[in-house]
Parts: structure tokens; sequence; C-alpha cells
């Protein structure tokens, strides 16, 4: 479905990310695990159309997709859920989700999307007349996550959903991930919390100043070494 060939890309002159390739196949959770400042988030903002590498392709379902602009990318069927939330704190929460249902693909589904994203978090059916910026931590990331939905997503990229919430919160998110991937979205999960990362992809890659130094099956990566050591606390 994705494929990444020697993705790179630089700040100010400093390399961020060298020579990075994956990919994602149709159907799966796939976990891109390492350490602050690896190049994980300047990874996904490439794919998803955010920051533009000055080497490499990013294909998608056999298309090529390198420096398209954001909004192209998305009505292609990939969407990025940002790290930090980042909703739009003075429009409601129902304001918000319609923002993320603007995609031509997605308009046709609005009512449709709009009664799925309530079915997966209720919470934010109760709360959709409030202003997003009122809501807590925690839904404020549902409602980053369900904004993402309302685009109609073939691939949906998490960027550090759990970052920041408490372990209930944490294992809530990690739980909507996997309805979501069973509804028929592909996942590209970027995450600090390895354990619960690996514990549900189907596969994973390890990222190390700005290279993929290590991929396997999530259980695989769980028995490594190495991964035990730097990411696992074992």
């Amino acid at each position: 479905m994705l494929q990444v060939e020697n993705l790179k890309y630089a700040y100010s002159g400093a390399i961020a990310v060298r020579a990075v390739s994956f990919e994602v196949k149709e159907g799966e959770i796939v976990a891109l695990i390492g350490s602050n400042g690896a190049g994980k988030s300047t990874t996904v903002k490439m794919i998803a159309g955010a920051l533009q590498p000055i080497a490499g392709t990013i294909s998608f379902e056999d298309e090529t997709v390198t420096g398209r602009p954001a909004y192209e990318v998305v009505e292609r069927g990939i969407t990025l859920i940002p790290e930090g939330r980042l909703v739009f704190p003075q429009m409601t929460v129902l304001e918000n989700l319609l923002v993320g249902g603007q995609p031509k693909r997605a308009k046709l589904k609005l009512k449709q999307n709009l009664d799925r994203v309530f079915s997966f978090f209720p919470r934010l059916a109760e709360r959709q007349n409030q202003n997003a910026g009122s809501l807590s931590g925690g839904e404020q990331q549902m409602l980053s996550v369900a904004r993402g939905y309302m685009s109609s997503p073939k691939l949906m990229i998490l960027d550090e959903p759990s970052l920041g919430l408490s372990p209930i919160l944490v294992q809530q998110i990690f739980d909507i991930i996997i309805g979501l991937n069973r509804s028929g979205i592909s996942v590209l999960l970027v995450e600090q919390n390895a354990h619960m990362s690996l514990q549900i992809a189907q596969r994973a890659y390890v990222l190390e100043k700005g290279r993929v130094t290590l991929s396997g099956s999530g259980h695989e990566l769980l028995e490594n070494d190495f991964v035990k050591k730097a990411f696992l606390g074992l």
C-alpha cells in the first residue's frame, strides 16, 4: 500500500532523515519506534506532504506521491494525526469534525462518517457542542483521531497518540487504534511507548539517527535484546 524508499530531509542543512525505507501493506498496523530525534516525525510529515524530501520516493497504491502538497495526499487517502493533538480550540467538537470531512472523497460519506465517529467516541457525541479547547487532554486526543477519521482515510498515520496521557487513557487510545484497523484502515504508528506499539503491530521498524536499523514482526522486536535494552527498559 505504502512504499517509502531512501527518504532524506534536512533542517537548515542539518540532516534529520538520512535514508529511510519501509513499507505498509494493506490492512496492517506498522510501528515506527525510536528515541527522540531519531527522525520519526520528520518521516511521517514527508509522507503526509507537510514536508518535502530532498531525496527519495513515496508511493501509495502504486502511484508516486513524492512532493505532492498535503491536501492532495489527503485526497489520495493518507491522513496524518499530528503529535500534540492540534485541535481548533475556539471551534466546537462538531465543527472540528466537519473540518476533517472537507476532502472531496469524504464529503459523500460525511453523515456516515460522523455517525461512526460518534459510535467510536461516545464522549465526543456528548460534547459535540462544546469548544474543543475546554476538553481534557485525553478528549482532545480522541477528537484529533476522530477528525482524521472524518477524511475517510485508507492509511492513518498517528504520531505519538499516547503522549502525555494517563495509563488508562493510553489503553483506550490503543484500543481505538485496534478498532480503526479492524474497520479496514491501515495504520502507521509512531510511538515512544514501544511495548504497547509492538504488541499491536504486525510489523515494526526501528529508527536511529535518521536510518532504519532494525525491522521485523512486532513479536520479534519485543524479543530482540537491543530493543529490550534501548526501548523497553529490560
